[in-house]
C-alpha cells in the first residue's frame, strides 16, 4: 500500500500507461490477416476475431483487455518455459550437453542438427523433445507444479482433447523422434515415445491471457512470482531463458522480431505471444490468425506498436530515442513531484529507487528550493551506500552548492558524519582531476545510462 500511495511501482501513472495500451489494442484488432492454424484440429476451432492483451508488472499492477479469460494452449510457449525449468533442476551445463544455442535458420519442425549433432536451440520442436527427456529422466519436482508458480496459482489446466489430437496428428514430431534417437540425442535410459508423450502434454497445457501474463511478469522479475513473491526459478534459469527467447523464440521471424521489437518473447501456433519486458513487467496476447511463419499476427502488431510508442526497445535508452514515452519516469506535466520523489528517495536512503530514477534518464542533479542535490540531502543525513550510488555510479558533480553556500561534503562535516565526509573529500579531487581531462564529459545521467548500456551489450 505504501508504494501505491508514493507511486513507487515500476510504472508510476498505470491508468495512463493503460489506456494508450488500449489504444494499441484498439488498432491491432483492424488487423485481420492471417489464417488460423488447422493442422491440429483442437485449434482450427477458435474464431479469428478472437483477441485479448494482458499486462502484469514487477509489481503486480494488472491490466486485461479483450478475451483475456478464455482456456488457450501454450503450444510452443511452453518450450522457453520447460527449458528454464530444466536448467534450474538440472543446471545449465547439463542442459547444454544435450542443445544448443544457436538460431537454426529453419523452420521449427525441421528435421535439422547442428555441427554437433544437437538440436540447434530448446525452441524449436527438436530441442523441446530433447529437454522433454530431460526432465522427464532427471527432473525432483512435477512441471505442473511449477507452472502454477509461475502463474502466481492462477488458471493452469490441460486440455486432454487437444494432447490426444497432437498424439494422433504429430507424425512429423513422431519423425523428428526417430531421427533424434538415430543420432544419439537422448540421454541414456530415455524412452523416446515417453519423451514424445510428455512433449504433447506440455504443448497442451491451458492457460488463459492473464494467467500468462503473470508468468511472464516473473520471468520479467527474474524467476520471483510479483503476486506471490515466491521465487520459482534461479537467475541463472532466467538470464538464459530470455537471451534464447530473444535470438530464436519467434520461429524463423525471430531476427526481424529482435531488430524492429527488442524484446524476449516466444508465439506458438495457438496465436499465443509471450513479451518479457526484463525488469518491467510480461505481457500475454491472444489471437489465432497466424502469419506465414506461424505467428499471431495481431500479436506481432501489438508488440511492433508497443515499442514504437513506449522505450521498451532493448536500445531505446539511447538519447537517439529520447522522444518516445517512458512509462516508468513520472509524468513531465509535474517536475515539482519528480524533484520531491527524488529528494525523498536520498533523505530515506533508498537506492532502489534512485537507481530507478537513473534508469529512467532523470537528472540525478535535480536541485529543490533550496538548490540542494540528492547528494546533498544524502550526505546530510550520513547515508553511505546512497552516497557511494550516487558518486561512483552517477558521477554526481560534487561542487554544486547549496543556497547557503555548502557543498555535500560541508553538510555531511556539519552533521557529524565523518565517514561520509571522507569518502566525499576524496571523491571531489577525483572528480576534479576526471574533469580536467575530459572538458567535454556528458552530463552525469547520461554517463550512467551509457555505462548501463554497455554493460548490458
Amino acid at each position: 500500500m505504501d508504494y501505491a500511495f508514493k507511486r513507487k511501482f515500476i510504472i508510476p501513472d498505470f491508468e495512463r500507461f493503460t489506456h494508450q495500451i488500449d489504444d494499441i489494442y484498439e488498432k491491432a484488432l483492424k488487423n485481420e490477416s492471417g489464417r488460423v492454424a488447422d493442422y491440429i484440429p483442437q485449434l482450427a476451432k477458435f474464431s479469428p476475431d478472437l483477441w485479448g492483451v494482458s499486462v502484469c508488472t514487477i509489481d503486480g499492477q494488472r491490466h486485461s483487455v479483450g478475451d483475456t479469460k478464455i482456456p488457450i494452449c501454450l503450444q510452443s510457449c511452453v518450450k522457453p518455459l520447460e527449458y528454464a525449468i530444466a536448467v534450474h533442476e538440472l543446471g545449465s551445463e547439463h542442459v547444454h550437453n544435450y542443445v544448443g544455442k544457436e538460431p537454426s535458420g529453419l523452420k521449427f519442425n525441421q528435421l535439422s542438427l547442428n555441427d554437433e549433432d544437437k538440436p540447434h536451440n530448446p525452441m524449436i520442436n527438436a530441442g523441446a523433445i530433447v529437454v522433454s527427456s530431460l526432465i522427464k529422466v532427471k527432473a525432483r519436482k512435477p512441471v505442473m507444479d511449477f507452472l502454477k508458480s509461475l502463474a502466481g496459482t492462477e488458471y493452469v489446466s490441460f486440455s486432454n482433447a487437444t494432447f490426444q489430437s497432437e498424439r494422433e496428428t504429430g507424425d512429423r514430431n513422431y519423425a523428428i523422434g526417430y531421427y533424434l534417437k538415430e543420432k544419439r540425442c537422448f540421454p541414456e535410459n530415455a524412452d523416446m515415445m515417453a519423451a514424445l508423450d510428455f512433449y504433447f502434454q506440455l504443448c497442451a497445457i491451458e492457460v488463459n491471457c492473464e494467467s500468462g501474463s503473470v508468468m511472464a511478469a516473473t520471468l520479467a522479475n527474474g524467476g520471483i512470482c510479483p503476486i506471490t513473491g515466491e521465487r520459482v526459478l534461479s537467475a541463472e534459469a532466467i538470464r538464459n531463458t530470455l537471451s534464447l527467447m530473444h535470438s530464436c523464440g519467434m520461429y524463423d521471424f525471430s531476427g526481424q522480431f529482435a531488430f524492429h521489437v527488442g524484446l524476449p518473447a516466444k508465439s506458438g501456433v495457438s496465436g499465443v505471444v509471450l513479451l518479457v519486458v526484463p525488469n518491467v513487467m510480461g505481457v500475454m496476447c491472444w489471437s489465432p490468425p497466424l502469419d506465414r511463419t506461424g505467428n499471431s499476427v495481431r500479436g506481432i502488431h501489438f508488440c511492433q506498436d508497443l515499442v514504437s510508442f513506449f522505450n521498451f526497445h532493448h536500445y531505446d535508452n539511447l538519447r537517439h530515442f529520447a522522444k518516445k514515452h517512458d512509462p516508468r519516469r513520472l509524468s513531465d506535466d509535474d517536475p515539482n513531484k519528480s524533484v520531491l520523489s527524488l529528494m525523498f528517495a536520498a533523505y530515506s536512503g533508498d537506492v532502489s529507487a534512485l537507481r530507478r530514477f537513473a534508469l529512467s534518464a532523470v537528472d540525478m542533479e535535480k536541485r529543490d528550493y533550496d538548490s540542494r542535490t540528492p547528494l546533498h540531502i544524502a550526505a546530510a543525513e550520513g547515508h553511505m551506500d546512497t552516497v557511494i550510488f550516487l558518486t561512483e555510479i552517477c558521477k554526481v558533480n560534487p561542487h554544486l552548492k547549496d543556497r547557503w553556500g555548502n557543498t555535500p561534503y560541508d553538510d555531511a562535516v556539519q552533521f557529524g558524519h565523518d565517514v561520509v565526509a571522507s569518502v566525499l573529500q576524496k571523491y571531489e579531487q577525483q572528480y576534479t582531476d576526471h574533469e580536467s581531462m575530459r572538458p567535454d564529459l556528458a552530463p552525469s545521467c547520461e554517463r550512467f545510462l551509457v555505462r548501463t548500456l554497455n554493460t548490458m551489450i
